[in-house]
C-alpha cells in the first residue's frame, strides 16, 4: 500500500477511528511501540545507551561467546534508531560502536577475513560517511583514531586506516 492510499484512508476515519488504529499499532508491533515511546518523551541518551548495549552483547554476549556476531542486526537498530528521528550524533556515536565491537571482536579472537572484515569495514564506511555529511568529524576524531589505533597492528586495521584516509 501507498502512503498516497493509506493518507486517503485515514483521512476516511473518525478522530477515535485513527486513535484505535494507533493503539491497535502500538500493542501489535515492538518497532512501534518503541517509536511511539521515544516520540512522546524523545531521551536520546538512554536509547543511545540501550541500544549500545545491545550492539555490546551481540559481539560479547553475557554467556558465552559469538561466534559469528552479526553485522545485519547491528545495522538493523542503527537504521530503526535514525528512523526515530533520533539526533545526528546518537546516530553516528551508534554507528561507531557497532566498528569499535568488531574491531575488539576481532582482536579479542584473532579473526577477521572473508565476509568478517568486509562487513566490518562496510560498517566503518558507512559511519564515515555518515559522520562526514553530518559535520560531526572533529566530534568524534579522537574517538577514530583511538579505535584506529587499537586496530593498527591487528586484523583490518590497514582497511579501515584506508577509508578513514578519505574523510581525513
Amino acid at each position: 500500500m501507498s502512503k498516497a492510499k493509506l493518507k486517503k484512508h485515514l483521512l476516511a476515519l473518525s478522530k477515535e477511528e485513527i486513535i484505535n488504529v494507533v493503539l491497535d499499532l502500538y500493542d501489535a508491533r515492538t518497532e512501534a511501540k518503541a517509536y511511539f515511546e521515544f516520540y512522546l518523551t524523545p531521551d536520546c541518551t538512554a536509547e543511545l545507551e540501550k541500544l549500545r548495549m545491545h550492539i555490546v552483547h551481540e559481539f560479547f554476549p553475557v554467556r558465552g561467546l559469538s561466534e559469528n556476531p552479526s553485522f545485519a542486526k547491528c545495522k538493523k537498530i542503527v537504521t530503526d534508531f535514525a528512523k526515530m528521528q533520533a539526533y545526528p550524533d546518537c546516530v553516528a556515536d551508534l554507528m561507531l560502536t557497532v566498528t569499535e565491537q568488531g574491531n575488539k571482536w576481532a582482536l579479542t579472537y584473532g579473526y577477521c577475513e572473508g565476509a568478517y572484515e568486509t562487513a566490518l569495514a562496510n560498517s566503518f564506511a558507512s559511519a564515515m560517511d555518515f559522520i562526514f555529511r553530518n559535520g560531526l568529524l572533529l566530534h568524534f576524531y579522537e574517538r577514530i583514531e583511538r579505535m584506529l589505533a587499537s586496530a593498527a597492528n591487528g586484523w583490518g586495521g590497514d582497511c579501515l586506516r584506508e577509508i578513514y584516509q578519505q574523510y581525513r
